[in-house]
Protein backbone atom coordinates (compact mmCIF):
# COMPACT_ATOMS: atom_id res chain seq x y z
CA UNK A 1 0.00 0.00 0.00
CA UNK A 2 1.32 3.62 -1.05
CA UNK A 3 2.11 6.09 1.96
CA UNK A 4 -0.52 9.40 1.19
CA UNK A 5 1.61 12.06 0.85
CA UNK A 6 -1.05 14.74 1.05
CA UNK A 7 -3.81 16.23 -1.16
CA UNK A 8 -3.14 18.57 -4.26
CA UNK A 9 -6.39 20.88 -4.81
CA UNK A 10 -6.39 22.06 -8.46
CA UNK A 11 -8.67 24.58 -9.15
CA UNK A 12 -9.02 24.76 -12.77
CA UNK A 13 -9.97 28.40 -13.78
CA UNK A 14 -9.81 28.43 -17.21
CA UNK A 15 -9.01 28.11 -20.98
CA UNK A 16 -8.07 30.19 -23.79
CA UNK A 17 -8.44 30.14 -27.33
CA UNK A 18 -8.80 25.89 -27.14
CA UNK A 19 -9.19 24.44 -30.37
CA UNK A 20 -12.56 24.68 -32.68
CA UNK A 21 -14.22 20.99 -32.93
CA UNK A 22 -17.14 21.86 -34.07
CA UNK A 23 -17.01 23.70 -37.29
CA UNK A 24 -20.76 24.91 -37.39
CA UNK A 25 -21.05 26.83 -34.26
CA UNK A 26 -16.72 28.02 -34.42
CA UNK A 27 -16.89 26.43 -30.87
CA UNK A 28 -16.67 23.47 -28.50
CA UNK A 29 -17.87 21.57 -26.10
CA UNK A 30 -14.21 21.50 -23.52
CA UNK A 31 -14.06 20.02 -20.23
CA UNK A 32 -10.25 19.03 -18.63
CA UNK A 33 -9.59 15.63 -17.38
CA UNK A 34 -6.82 15.50 -14.53
CA UNK A 35 -4.44 12.29 -13.96
CA UNK A 36 -2.49 11.04 -11.81
CA UNK A 37 -0.88 7.15 -11.54
CA UNK A 38 -4.07 5.72 -11.30
CA UNK A 39 -5.93 8.34 -10.09
CA UNK A 40 -8.60 10.53 -12.83
CA UNK A 41 -10.75 12.98 -11.98
CA UNK A 42 -12.96 15.27 -15.12
CA UNK A 43 -14.51 18.38 -14.52
CA UNK A 44 -18.24 19.40 -15.98
CA UNK A 45 -18.74 20.20 -19.19
CA UNK A 46 -18.24 23.96 -20.87
CA UNK A 47 -20.19 24.09 -23.99
CA UNK A 48 -20.40 26.07 -26.96
CA UNK A 49 -17.09 27.96 -25.84
CA UNK A 50 -13.05 28.37 -26.56
CA UNK A 51 -13.02 30.52 -23.76
CA UNK A 52 -14.23 28.43 -21.19
CA UNK A 53 -14.28 29.50 -16.97
CA UNK A 54 -14.39 26.73 -15.14
CA UNK A 55 -13.43 27.44 -11.68
CA UNK A 56 -14.01 24.10 -10.11
CA UNK A 57 -11.55 22.52 -7.96
CA UNK A 58 -10.73 18.87 -8.62
CA UNK A 59 -8.46 17.29 -5.84
CA UNK A 60 -5.65 14.28 -6.26
CA UNK A 61 -3.92 12.17 -3.75
CA UNK A 62 -0.17 12.12 -3.78
CA UNK A 63 1.26 9.08 -2.93
CA UNK A 64 4.14 9.61 -5.16
CA UNK A 65 5.63 12.81 -5.99
CA UNK A 66 7.92 11.86 -8.83
CA UNK A 67 4.73 11.27 -11.03
CA UNK A 68 3.55 14.37 -13.16
CA UNK A 69 -0.05 15.48 -13.10
CA UNK A 70 -1.52 14.60 -16.62
CA UNK A 71 -3.70 16.98 -18.37
CA UNK A 72 -6.29 16.43 -21.39
CA UNK A 73 -8.98 18.64 -22.71
CA UNK A 74 -11.61 17.39 -24.81
CA UNK A 75 -14.42 18.22 -26.74
CA UNK A 76 -17.46 16.42 -25.48
CA UNK A 77 -19.60 14.84 -28.83
CA UNK A 78 -22.72 13.40 -28.09
CA UNK A 79 -22.46 10.44 -30.93
CA UNK A 80 -18.68 10.03 -31.78
CA UNK A 81 -16.06 9.38 -29.39
CA UNK A 82 -15.10 13.12 -27.29
CA UNK A 83 -12.22 14.79 -29.53
CA UNK A 84 -8.65 15.55 -27.89
CA UNK A 85 -8.29 19.17 -27.50
CA UNK A 86 -4.82 18.89 -26.39
CA UNK A 87 -2.30 17.75 -23.66
CA UNK A 88 -0.24 18.71 -20.75
CA UNK A 89 1.77 18.08 -17.78
CA UNK A 90 3.58 19.41 -15.15
CA UNK A 91 6.02 18.14 -12.62
CA UNK A 92 4.79 18.06 -8.56
CA UNK A 93 8.25 17.74 -7.12
CA UNK A 94 9.19 20.98 -6.28
CA UNK A 95 5.76 22.33 -5.21
CA UNK A 96 5.55 19.45 -2.54
CA UNK A 97 9.36 19.56 -1.23
CA UNK A 98 8.24 22.94 -0.12
CA UNK A 99 4.56 21.90 1.02
CA UNK A 100 6.35 19.54 3.30
CA UNK A 101 8.88 22.63 4.97
CA UNK A 102 8.11 23.81 8.18
CA UNK A 103 6.62 27.29 6.87
CA UNK A 104 4.77 29.55 9.90
CA UNK A 105 8.46 31.88 10.49
CA UNK A 106 8.15 32.72 6.16
CA UNK A 107 6.66 35.78 5.58
CA UNK A 108 3.07 36.02 4.31
CA UNK A 109 2.98 36.36 0.20
CA UNK A 110 6.88 34.87 0.14
CA UNK A 111 7.52 33.72 -2.95
CA UNK A 112 9.62 29.76 -2.53
CA UNK A 113 10.14 29.29 -5.91
CA UNK A 114 9.96 29.88 -9.50
CA UNK A 115 9.61 28.09 -12.43
CA UNK A 116 10.11 29.20 -15.97
CA UNK A 117 9.18 27.84 -18.94
CA UNK A 118 11.28 25.38 -20.48
CA UNK A 119 11.69 22.22 -23.20
CA UNK A 120 10.91 19.99 -20.72
CA UNK A 121 7.58 21.45 -19.40
CA UNK A 122 4.38 23.11 -20.57
CA UNK A 123 4.74 26.06 -18.68
CA UNK A 124 3.55 28.90 -21.05
CA UNK A 125 4.95 31.43 -18.56
CA UNK A 126 6.78 31.48 -15.06
CA UNK A 127 5.10 29.99 -12.30
CA UNK A 128 5.80 31.10 -8.46
CA UNK A 129 5.28 28.40 -5.61
CA UNK A 130 4.08 30.74 -2.94
CA UNK A 131 3.05 30.91 0.82
CA UNK A 132 -0.08 32.60 1.71
CA UNK A 133 -2.39 32.74 3.98
CA UNK A 134 -0.58 29.83 5.59
CA UNK A 135 -1.08 27.49 2.54
CA UNK A 136 1.77 26.70 -0.03
CA UNK A 137 -0.27 27.87 -3.39
CA UNK A 138 0.97 28.19 -7.47
CA UNK A 139 -0.69 30.26 -10.58
CA UNK A 140 0.12 27.40 -13.59
CA UNK A 141 -0.28 28.54 -17.34
CA UNK A 142 0.02 25.48 -19.41
CA UNK A 143 0.18 25.44 -22.99
CA UNK A 144 -1.38 22.36 -24.53
CA UNK A 145 0.70 20.06 -26.94
CA UNK A 146 -0.55 17.80 -30.06
CA UNK A 147 -2.97 20.93 -30.92
CA UNK A 148 -2.43 23.95 -33.38
CA UNK A 149 -3.74 25.72 -30.16
CA UNK A 150 -4.74 26.66 -26.60
CA UNK A 151 -3.63 27.06 -22.58
CA UNK A 152 -5.16 25.97 -18.98
CA UNK A 153 -4.75 27.74 -16.39
CA UNK A 154 -4.56 26.53 -12.80
CA UNK A 155 -4.52 26.98 -9.41
CA UNK A 156 -2.50 24.53 -6.93
CA UNK A 157 -3.05 24.17 -3.13
CA UNK A 158 -1.27 21.54 -0.88
CA UNK A 159 -3.40 20.12 1.81
CA UNK A 160 -1.62 18.30 5.00
CA UNK A 161 -2.99 15.13 6.28
CA UNK A 162 -3.55 15.54 9.68
CA UNK A 163 -1.03 12.50 11.47
CA UNK A 164 1.07 12.17 8.43
CA UNK A 165 4.84 13.01 9.02
CA UNK A 166 6.18 16.28 6.88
Amino acid sequence: MECLLGLLKVRVVRGLNLAICDPLTHSSDPYVVLRHGSQKVKSSIRYHSINPEWNEELTLSITNMMLPVKIEVFDKDTFTKDDSMGDAEFGILDFIEIAKQELSHIGDGAVMKTIHPEEENCFATESQITWKDGKVSQDIVLKLRNTETGEIILHLQWVNIPGVAR
